[in-house]
Order: C-alpha cells, then structure tokens, then sequence
C-alpha cells in the first residue's frame, strides 16, 4: 500500500531560514564602478508589503555575456572584478528589498534579434506554491526596450510598464513587486 502524493503546500514562514545567501544582495561589491542601487517593495494582491519574501536575480554582465557553460557563445569571465551576476535579497520587515548590480549588457536570441538589458528575478514568498519569474527593465533604454521581443509580446502598455523600473533619488532604481490586483507585475511561465 502507498501513501500517496504529498499534497503540494504554500511556502511557509521559514522560508528565510533556508535561502539566506552569503553574498546576499550584492552581485558587485557597492564601491565597484558603475555600481548600482535597484530596490523596492514585494507587494501582496491588497498592496500589502511582505516581511518574509525573497528576490532574487540573474543577469549578463555588462557586455551582454554570463560566465556559465550555458551561455551559447561561451561562458566568459566578467569584466569587472568581483561581480557575480546573481543576488539574492530578504525583504525586511516593511517589504523593502535592495540589489546592487551593475547595469546588463543587450542580449542576442537564438532567432536573431537582441534582448534590451535586464535583470531576470524570482520571488519566493508565504502563499506561493512556487516561484513567480519576472525581469526588470530600464527605464533609459526606450529603443531597445521598444524592440525587445519580450516587451513586445505584451499587448497591453500599461502591463508592459510594470516590467520597467523607475529612475529613484541619488541614481537608484525603484521596482516594487506586486504580486496581485491593480498593477500586478507581469509574471513569466517558465
């Protein structure tokens, strides 16, 4: 006799004890040049902040390349010392999180056209079954933004707004995360 399936359950409130990153939100050191600030907040569907979410997020290096063996054209080192491509943030006890990266290069698609910078970004949060994928844009790049073939699969503009960060104070960019109701963020099934 089995027991059956376990039944699939919500992430619950320990999930920050499993996920805590030695690096944490640094993908580059905060003095390295051209570093940049992203933050925001993780927004549940009554635009309640979480205290207990994680974002995380992957990128290519200023020059467009990823120092991993999938990158098809090779996995490079990067240009800059030190960065990691990946960072990986708690939210605090108000729902803010904080990423410092540099800016991506543009990527190619295995169909020829080139993807506009981005960073590509996983939540984990209480409520979820598992992780909802999303990606940050920026806001100073409206030509390559225009011609990305992700961007452009997005009919609505206002859904497609929700994908774009927005310039903050001191050079920072500000991406809050809602993750229901009124300008939800655009999720990827992935």
């Amino acid at each position: 006799m089995s027991a059956g399936i376990t039944p699939s359950q919500t992430v619950g409130p320990y999930l920050a004890l499993g996920l805590p990153w030695a690096d944490g939100p640094f993908a580059v050191a905060p003095d390295a040049p051209g570093a940049i600030r992203i933050s925001g907040l993780v927004l549940d569907g009554e635009g309640v902040p979480l205290p207990d979410a994680v974002v995380e997020t992957w990128q290519a290096d200023p020059d467009g390349r990823f120092d991993h063996p999938d990158d098809p054209r090779g996995a490079v080192q990067p240009g800059v010392a030190g960065f990691r491509g990946f960072g990986r943030c708690l939210t605090d006890g108000t729902g803010r999180y904080e990423i410092v990266t540099l800016k991506p290069g543009s990527l190619p698609t295995p169909e020829g056209e080139t993807e506009a910078p981005h960073l590509d970004v996983s939540v984990f949060g209480r409520g979820l079954l598992d992780r909802v994928v999303t990606r940050i844009y920026f806001p100073d790049e409206e030509a390559a933004n225009a011609a990305d073939p992700v961007l452009r699969a997005i009919a609505d503009p206002q859904r497609r707004a929700t994908l774009i960060a927005e310039p903050g104070a001191d050079g920072e960019l500000r991406f809050d995360i809602r993750l229901q109701g009124d300008a939800e963020t655009v999720f990827f099934d992935v």
